[in-house]
């Protein structure tokens, strides 16, 4: 797991795992490729992983960073149902790739 600053969810892979703890929850966020996430962490909201999209990253008077997760930011999501939330302030962020998967072929000679 690589920790960061910010992430920008247009860069990482489909099934890439990020790891954020806020000030008052620990979210767990798989990309599925654009801004549509799975996020589990919050016990009313979220308890079991649920599909959603990321809006960004809001400062404290609410101005939105499209696509990215940051520290010191407030992280903004929408559930499934469109139900808009909006955590606490983000103290750290970890991401975990996917393992890139090789393909081998055999050549016959003959």
């Amino acid at each position: 797991m690589t920790s960061a600053e910010y992430i920008d969810m247009t860069n990482l892979a489909r099934g890439a795992w990020i790891d954020v703890e806020t000030k008052n929850r620990h979210y767990q966020i798989e990309c599925l490729g654009g801004s549509a996430i799975r996020i589990s962490g919050h016990p009313d909201y979220c308890p079991e992983p649920e599909a959603g999209y990321l809006q960004g990253a809001a400062d404290k008077e609410g101005v939105l960073e499209p696509g990215l997760i940051g520290r010191g930011k407030y992280l903004k999501f929408m559930l499934g149902d469109h139900r808009p939330i909006t955590t606490s302030r983000v103290l750290s962020l970890h991401v975990c790739r996917p393992a890139v998967s090789q393909q081998f072929s055999s050549t016959s000679v003959q």
